[in-house]
């Protein structure tokens, strides 16, 4: 659709623009790859571990954090 006019502007940048431009395009790209990943996310995991609330307190796994540190 519009790929001429890119092509015609990026033909009057500079060399080192022109690389800023593709870069560019890159991530665009990339980013409408993303966009469509994962719209929803899923709470499919909670209460997986809700056996070990009786074990653990929130006090508990946090210093046992502090010590795989």
């Amino acid at each position: 659709m519009y790929e001429k006019e890119i092509e015609a502007k990026a033909k009057e940048l500079p060399e080192h623009l022109r690389k800023e431009v593709l870069y560019y395009m890159e991530f665009l790209l990339k980013k409408s790859e993303g966009e469509g990943a994962g719209k929803e996310f899923k709470f499919d995991w909670e209460g997986g571990l809700s056996e070990l609330k009786k074990k653990f307190t929130s006090v508990d796994l946090q210093h046992s954090a502090l010590e795989l540190r």
